[in-house]
């Protein structure tokens, strides 16, 4: 196996464990309120990101009060916001919902861009957005007629977890002095578990039977695809193109997916089958103008 077939088998690897996390949190949800369930998973990841750069031998970069702020703001939403809201809609709606509605990120985060930004879109970002859009609203169809105004709610907290995710993208690309991987994923464990466990307060976690079951996903949550992702995704980053790698995320929805069903039984309607073909098309199309013009500039 030559380096770059290895590495497009870490970047595949690495995008099913992140798929298999909406399996976890409907465990979790099941049995953990979402604040104190999101406090345990970065208690058991940070040891973990601390040791690895205690063996890499990695060090904080020094940081002004305003990159320190932007990465608190980076923990809320992307740490914090999207694995309680992810949590949290899963409670209410079907893991085969969540899976797809996570294909969304890339079509997310260009919108937020577009609208808190005010970056300028081209017609295949506008036709992405339009179609993942497209996706999701024959996905609430469905839910309207199965679940009710429950898993409408579910989703509309699916959605707000990836929209959270695209906060922490585009907040990352903000900060002046930029901070490695393992150093970010570490102060992000960090500041995820000083904020939600503070939070975490209000929902009384003492008062609580806790499930065996809701443990066991917490712990698998925070060192499999938390801290196993991370590696595989940097390894098979290191040896592909930037290009390249941001194509597998469209494995991520597919892998929840498929889990969802296989492990969980949940049933698979057309409806959700078009909008997930909708939503992967459209980061295809997405992804569109950038692979077109690289094949411009290889032929000049």
């Amino acid at each position: 196996m030559n380096r770059q077939t290895r590495g497009y088998c870490y970047l595949a690897a690495a995008m099913a464990l992140v798929g298999s996390t909406v399996v976890a949190s409907k465990i979790i949800g099941a049995g953990l309120p979402p604040f104190t369930a999101t406090a345990l998973r970065f208690a058991i990841a940070l040891p973990c990101f601390a040791l690895l750069m205690w063996a890499c031998r990695a060090r904080l970069p020094k940081l002004g009060r305003r990159d320190w702020l932007l990465l608190a703001a980076q923990a809320i939403a992307g740490s914090v916001g999207y694995t309680t809201l992810l949590i949290a809609g899963l409670q209410r709606a079907s893991a085969v919902d969540g899976g797809i509605i996570l294909g969304t990120l890339p079509l997310v985060t260009a919108a937020i861009a577009i609208l808190l930004l005010g970056e300028r879109p081209n017609k295949a970002t506008l036709g992405a957005i339009a179609g993942a859009g497209f996706g999701v609203w024959l996905m609430t169809r469905h839910t309207a007629g199965a679940g009710g105004s429950s898993s409408l709610i579910g989703n509309a907290l699916i959605l707000g977890a990836v929209v959270c995710e695209g906060l922490f993208i585009l907040l990352n690309k903000r900060l002046r002095v930029p901070v490695p991987p393992l150093a970010l994923s570490a102060i992000m464990s960090g500041f995820g578990f000083v904020f939600s466990a503070l939070a975490c307060l209000t929902e009384s976690p003492w008062t609580h039977s806790v499930s065996r079951d809701a443990l066991m996903a917490v712990a698998y949550y925070a060192v499999v695809p938390t801290v196993g992702g991370f590696l595989l995704w940097y390894a098979g980053a290191a040896r592909v193109k930037g290009s390249e790698a941001a194509l597998f995320t469209a494995l991520a929805p597919v892998t929840a997916v498929g889990l969802a069903a296989g492990l969980l039984d949940e049933p698979l309607a057309p409806a959700q089958l078009a909008g997930m073909a909708c939503v992967l098309g459209a980061v295809v199309l997405l992804g569109w103008p950038a692979r077109k013009g690289r094949r411009e500039f290889r032929s000049r």
